[in-house]
């Protein structure tokens, strides 16, 4: 049998860039990070900065726009290219690596901030792989932490019904990654446990889509959006409907 690998998006990096980022869940996304993320934004000495499967960078180039000196790296080769020639296009500098985070984080010094977003439910070895990077924040830095949260996909596909409730059951609805469906969310709770466990300590916890997610076509039709963000907003940051979010966004101190 075939061992699991960790996802590569070459192949999927247009449809990706269109249903992830050319969205309004996309924006919504980048709003609430960056609303994590402004101290660091706004520190006063430039920070290392480690950005752990980069993706397109767009966090990245915010934070390098402040001078902040910026290491990337991604097992898509398309992606980093592209990530690359946006830097170049502002006038940005940063080191790239082709490479995956396993292989590459004991070649890195350890960073003042290491961000990494939406890569843990697309790995083979999740957690392993986060206590790898994890390593890689020094002592009193911090980790930015996204990842595709498990309770969002319980409860989308509980609602749905038929067949969905005995693939739940049996937690056979696991590990397909088929397109852009992740193959290994994560529970929140097991998330922070480890982390805690690590020597970090949770600063900020959002949920990014608390409600958007679990609503019909018909509602998002007949229903205000500036409305529906008003109340993602409202809630995002409170307990029980953050851990309901989509994705989970942690700010971790070790």
């Amino acid at each position: 049998m075939k061992s699991p690998q960790d996802r590569n998006f070459d192949n999927l990096i247009d449809k990706f860039e269109q249903r992830v980022y050319d969205t309004f869940k996309g924006e919504w996304r980048l709003k609430l990070l960056k609303e994590d993320l402004d101290i660091f934004y706004k520190a006063s000495e430039p920070l290392t900065v480690w950005d752990a499967g980069c993706g397109f960078a767009q966090i990245s180039r915010w934070l390098a726009e402040q001078g902040h000196e910026l290491t990337l790296c991604d097992l898509s080769e398309k992606m980093l290219a592209q990530a690359r020639q946006q830097f170049t296009k502002d006038g940005l500098n940063a080191q790239f690596h082709h490479e995956g985070v396993q292989t590459l984080a004991p070649k890195l010094p350890q960073f003042d901030l290491v961000l990494f977003h939406a890569v843990l439910e697309w790995l083979a070895d999740p957690v392993p792989t986060l206590q790898t990077v994890a390593a890689g924040v020094k002592p009193g830095g911090h980790l930015s932490l996204l990842f595709y949260n498990r309770n969002a996909m319980v409860y989308t596909n509980a609602l749905k019904g038929d067949w969905r409730w005995k693939n739940l059951l049996d937690d056979s609805y696991l590990g397909k990654g088929k397109n852009l469906t992740p193959p290994n969310p994560q529970f929140p709770h097991e998330i922070i446990e480890h982390l805690q466990h690590w020597g970090f300590t949770i600063m900020i916890h959002t949920g990014i889509r608390v409600f958007h997610d679990y609503l019909s076509k018909e509602t998002l039709e007949h229903s205000k959006q500036s409305e529906l963000f008003e109340l993602e907003y409202r809630y995002c940051r409170l307990p029980t409907y953050r851990d309901m979010g989509r994705y989970i966004h942690l700010v971790a101190q070790r």
